[in-house]
């Protein structure tokens, strides 16, 4: 049979299947327990990758808001420094 000449006898590939669902009752769980401490790791490192992302945008984001605000303290305070002006040339103007 060319269908099945790759290297292998069918037999072959038969015994293999049935070893691994022998096997995979026992090796299953024992992958799991091996396993779950690496999983949680991996989660606690997220968690708390997580939380100093989120302390690290609370610190951004108070940091732009402060500069926002003095941005516009300036905007403020050079538009009343205009208005003065514009309401000094206006009264040189009168009075000429």
């Amino acid at each position: 049979m060319a269908l099945f000449d790759n290297g292998f006898r069918v037999g072959t590939g038969a015994v293999i299947g049935i070893g691994a669902l022998i096997l995979a009752p026992v090796l299953v769980p024992a992958i799991a327990a091996a396993a779950r401490p690496l999983i949680k790791a991996g989660l606690k490192g997220s968690i708390m990758l997580y939380e100093r992302s989120k302390e690290m945008i609370a610190e951004t984001q108070e940091l732009f808001e402060d500069m926002v605000a003095e941005v516009k303290a300036e905007l403020s305070q050079q538009g009343e420094v205009e208005e003065a002006l514009a309401a000094s040339s206006a009264a040189e103007a009168v009075t000429e």
